[in-house]
């Protein structure tokens, strides 16, 4: 493996880690104690009833962390911690929850809804790389606890048996078994780990990438878990998989990082914020033997999985991370082999932005399926787009598209049977109560010398020296099929309104209060418009026929940078269930 000369130390991150952990630690139970964070579901627990939490899976990290400083005063502590932890582990074989922990203290398994089976993943990959790094200067019967602990975390995997499609618990299942089972002499076990990523392996190949595509949340989670297995174990077939998969990986990192922004190029399948986080240009950082460096307001921060794991860029992959050029990018990145529906993604890299942009994605607040970043600079603007029901992010939306070079042709349609604020969790059964929808293109970031215009169905931002014109070419949105329900003409435009972090170019569909729509009724509810890069705009032709409305660039800027020939987008008009449903 491409390992860098001189890689950076981490035990002064790790040392800071700890220092900042050190407030939180609670004496008295003997774990972290932490301000109260969820994602929304499993757990019954609030903010507002339990400000402060103590979690096991951060507990034991902090407890590797600890054994990993080498100081003897925490030596202590770290064993209490893991011997607590433990002790909240369901070891009793004849339950549901064998072998897996609850995310907190304050909430036993038995009144989570429902319990988190990728905790026996989470906790137990902590406890194994304890017994391989530390397990030596244990104390023999800590020692035979975690031995326990983990044997019932693998016996939870193995009966779970997450698919390839599952990445990150796929990886840290594999993990877990294969590292138990080569430090505890279990063939069966590590059998199975090397098989589990040995069908991660193939998955992947077959799709040409991640489940998880270009997520930069995903990415460095399975970068890091990869980095560990190849690090760790002693199986060459192991080490191969681990490999490929992580040079797979990073091919797709570097390939998509903007230098002008210092930003990772849309589009993204899963992200949790639009401009990257502190802890991500850290492992960025880090990764890079600090190739690429970032500014940071307060101390760089740090992960304490990182510490042991090898995480390091190829050296064959540094040059994408300094030399800016131009890219063009397309990727297949989903197939529904009952469908054969594909979505594509095409990234047009130029120095001064990057356009990222999926062929068809739900508009799911985790999606980041229209995303572009401009030099603004030396810092970064972006462009996304977004739909809005009642200020939040609609998935029931859905975006069509397609690209050429700086100039796109955009469609937002409407599904009857998806979900509301999460793709399965609420699914809508063709209504939602609603007082606005609205379909949003924002611009935040960095917005000095921004200036931003709207005149009806036009609107225009200038970025430094790059001008961005978007234009409505087709909206309906009728409640029923008569033509007055549908939207007018002169009704097409874009309202512009500015905050603090951003300008917002809303459309708004649908604005009643307290209003129901039903969308199995609607005969019309389609949105189509262009977003050009650059000073000349085409000539751009609308066809609109009884069930569907298309756009055509009438001219071609590069034919390379296109997926069809001629540049055409196509919209179904009604509103439908999803093709996989």
């Amino acid at each position: 493996m491409d390992k860098t000369d001189n890689p950076m130390d981490h035990k002064p991150l790790l040392l800071g880690k700890i220092h900042h952990w050190e407030s939180f630690f609670d004496p008295e139970v003997n774990m972290l104690k932490l301000p109260f964070h969820s994602p929304g579901y499993h757990t019954t627990l609030t903010a507002e009833e339990f400000p402060l939490v103590h979690p096991t899976y951060p507990s034991l990290l902090y407890a590797l962390a600890l054994l990993d400083s080498g100081l003897p005063d925490y030596t202590t502590r770290a064993y209490e911690v893991i011997r607590k932890v433990i002790s909240l582990q369901d070891q009793n074989p004849k339950h549901l929850t064998y072998g897996i922990w609850s995310w907190f203290y304050e909430e036993p398994l038995t009144e989570m809804s429902p319990p988190d089976w990728n905790w026996a993943d989470f906790c137990g990959k902590q406890l194994v790389q304890i017994e391989v790094r530390h397990g030596d200067r244990l104390p023999m019967e800590l020692r035979e606890l975690i031995r326990q602990a983990v044997f019932c975390a693998c016996n939870a995997i193995m009966k779970r048996d997450v698919g390839p499609n599952y990445t990150n618990i796929a990886l840290m299942g594999a993990l877990v078994t294969l590292i138990a089972g080569e430090a505890y002499a279990e063939p069966e076990l590590a059998d199975y780990g090397i098989r589990r990523l040995e069908k991660l392996h193939a998955f992947t190949n077959q799709l040409g990438t991640f489940h998880e595509f270009n997520s930069p949340t995903y990415t460095v989670i399975a970068i890091t878990e990869l980095s560990k297995i190849y690090t760790m174990t002693a199986s060459a077939q192991a080490k191969a998989f681990a490999e490929d998969l992580l040079d797979s990986a990073w091919r797709m990192v570097a390939e998509h990082f903007h230098p002008a922004t210092k930003q990772w190029s849309g589009p993204h399948s899963r992200s949790y914020s639009t401009l990257l986080s502190d802890m991500t240009k850290s492992f960025l950082q880090i990764a890079t033997n600090e190739r690429v460096v970032f500014r940071f307001e307060n101390e760089q921060p740090y992960d304490a999985e990182w510490f042991g794991s090898g995480i390091c860029c190829p050296h064959k992959y540094y040059p994408f991370f300094t030399q800016s050029e131009e890219r063009l990018l397309q990727q297949l990145y989903s197939r529904n082999e009952q469908t054969g529906q594909e979505k594509w993604a095409t990234t047009y890299m130029t120095p001064s932005f990057a356009i990222g942009v999926s062929s068809e994605e739900i508009m799911w607040n985790q999606t980041r399926p229209l995303l572009v970043f401009f030099d603004n600079g030396g810092e970064a603007a972006y462009l996304k787009l977004r739909v809005l029901h009642d200020g939040y992010d609609y998935c029931s939306a859905v975006l069509n598209s397609r690209v050429e070079g700086s100039r796109l042709l955009l469609g937002i349609r409407f599904l009857t049977d998806g979900g509301d604020t999460h793709p399965s969790l609420d699914r809508i059964n063709g209504c939602i109560a609603v007082s606005d929808l609205r379909i949003r293109v924002e611009l935040g970031g960095c917005l000095d010398n921004v200036d931003a215009e709207v005149s009806g169905e036009r609107a225009e931002v200038r970025i430094g020296d790059c001008k961005v014109a978007l234009r409505i070419l087709f909206t309906a949105f009728g409640a029923g099929t008569d033509e007055h329900d549908d939207k007018q003409k002169d009704n097409w435009k874009w309202e512009l309104a500015r905050n603090s972090s951003s300008f917002c170019f809303d459309h708004i569909l649908h604005a009643v209060e307290d209003s129901t729509i039903d969308f199995e009724k609607m005969g019309k509810a389609a949105f189509l418009f262009s977003l050009v890069i650059g000073e000349a705009e085409p000539e751009i032709i609308v066809e609109a026929y009884d069930n569907a409305v298309a756009a055509i660039f009438a001219s071609k800027q590069n034919a390379a940078a296109t997926i069809d020939d001629p540049i055409k987008l196509s919209l179904a008009l009604k509103p439908a269930a999803s093709p996989s449903a």
